[in-house]
């Protein structure tokens, strides 16, 4: 997702990649006018309904969803990950790059260090390492998704960046949607 800070449009971008290789399979786009007002906790109801318009045009079957933001790692345990993967009826990962709830211990420096995070005394997803000296990223499982898979998925699709390839090259396509609708 982007926002066009001068209006209130913005992008949503879908990025379907192959495993293990990581090339792009097929990219779709889609424009909105924000008609939901921004309140902490229910981003996915001010997102969705231009995600699920980009998700429209998507023609091959993705295995997984892999999103921006959280999953059960959330106030009501039903972040974008976990919604839009129930309205798709997709398993689904919440890569998150800040905290929205929980706690976690240190975590280590090497790539692939990982701590648990609690929230209520559950866990609900774990922050993880993947790059040497950048802050960790916040996966948590979303819809027909477990943690374990949703850690391995993650770490398979990070290559050399702190965010995953398919979430890093959404917001790269989102951002050139953007600059093109602005000029």
């Amino acid at each position: 997702m982007a926002y066009d800070e001068r209006s209130d449009r913005f992008y949503a971008g879908v990025v379907v990649m192959s495993l293990p290789s990581l090339t792009v399979v097929e990219e779709t786009t889609a424009v909105g006018r924000v008609k939901f007002p921004y309140i902490p906790g229910l981003l996915s109801f001010r997102e969705s309904p231009v995600l699920l318009a980009a998700f429209a045009k998507v023609r091959s079957e993705p295995d997984v969803l892999m999103f921006d933001g959280q999953g059960i790692a959330h106030p009501r345990g039903l972040g974008l990950a976990s919604h839009v993967g129930l309205l798709l009826d997709k398993p689904a990962i919440g890569c998150a790059k800040s905290r929205l709830v929980g706690e976690h211990g240190d975590v280590g420096q090497a790539v692939g260090d990982f701590m648990p995070l609690v929230f209520h005394g559950k866990r609900v997803g774990a922050v993880l390492r993947t790059r040497k000296g950048v802050k960790p990223v916040f996966v948590s499982p979303g819809h027909r998704m477990s943690l374990k898979a949703a850690m391995e998925i993650v770490r398979k699709t990070c290559r050399g960046f702190r965010i995953p390839e398919p979430t890093r090259q959404a917001h790269l396509l989102v951002n050139r949607l953007r600059a093109q609708d602005e000029a």
